[in-house]
């Protein structure tokens, strides 16, 4: 199993309990063997050694699973998630359901489980960032992924593209003054060696879904199949409940570190103002249409 972070993170915790539950469920005859930190590739690369069949299992951010599965791309809309409750709705129910669908179908991989890892809050090295003027001037690193990029701009700033395994060394050399991710991924880098400042924006929930070769899993007998499912099943309750009770706990550990955390001013009024009216028109189309993020909030009650 690939996993792109380091041991530690959510990515690990999803890794190491859906490897224990899959050994318990087929009587100690499988074991999976992980790997963090991108042993075994980046992210991206990952998804094309599966969908070959080359890797059994990777763990990676919902973000690089987009470019092959475009519609997975609704969970990764600004503001669309709004906490830890509406991911479990959206990736548990009858949307997640679909989307793991269009996967094995887009990419030749299938979504097995999820890790909730939180919302990607914004770190940067320079200065306390509170408004969108406040962003004006900071370079920010962000995945490869429109979504992202569309919502940084939307917010009158251009990001600077990055792969994931370059971004500490990045951030460490002064290369780009900042990046988001989860606290669960800030702490488990360390990033706090790097970085001084937190905001506390929302506009992205961290989703990392457990996927495996679909070739692979064909491969097995029903047995294995339903063990590999269930598994999965496992280790998503227990990613969520793992978040939930180590989130706080690691904010108060980055600030005894130094870390400074602020929140937007105006409960985000302005960030999800701009980031809704100007990105989501632009993916209606690449997320299958529309009603597909009209189906997301609806399931949302919203």
């Amino acid at each position: 199993m690939a996993i792109g972070d380091a041991a530690g993170g959510t990515q690990w915790e999803l890794g190491t309990s859906f490897a224990k539950a899959f050994s318990e469920k087929t009587g100690g005859k499988h074991k999976v063997d992980l790997f963090p930190n991108g042993q075994l590739g980046d992210e991206q690369d990952t998804v094309n050694n599966a969908s070959m069949g080359l890797l059994d299992f990777s763990i990676l951010a919902i973000n690089n699973v987009t470019p092959f599965s475009p519609t997975v791309g609704v969970l990764t809309l600004p503001y669309v998630i709004q906490s830890a409750e509406d991911a479990k709705k959206l990736t548990q129910g009858e949307i997640g359901k679909q989307l793991t669908e269009n996967t094995i179908r887009d990419a030749g991989v299938r979504i097995v489980g999820w890790a909730y890892s939180g919302f990607r809050v914004l770190t940067n090295s320079k200065k306390p960032v509170k408004t969108l003027d406040d962003l004006k001037g900071l370079v920010v690193r962000v995945p490869k992924n429109e979504i992202m990029i569309a919502t940084y701009q939307a917010w009158g700033v251009n990001p600077t593209p990055m792969s994931w395994a370059e971004t500490f060394t990045a951030l460490q050399q002064r290369v780009v003054d900042g990046q988001d991710n989860p606290y669960i991924t800030v702490a488990a880098m360390k990033f706090n060696e790097v970085q001084k400042y937190i905001t506390n924006i929302r506009y992205i929930f961290s989703l990392e879904p457990l996927i495996i070769s679909e070739q692979v899993f064909q491969a097995q007998k029903p047995d294995v199949q339903k063990a590999i499912l269930e598994a999965g099943q496992a280790a998503s309750e227990h990613s969520y409940k793992y978040l939930l009770e180590t989130e706080e706990k690691i904010r108060a550990e980055l600030t005894a570190k130094g870390m400074e955390i602020s929140d937007p001013a105006n409960g985000e009024k302005e960030w999800i103002e701009k980031a809704t009216t100007a990105v989501w028109p632009k993916f209606y189309k690449s997320i299958g249409g529309k009603d597909k993020l009209d189906a997301a909030l609806k399931a949302l009650g919203r």
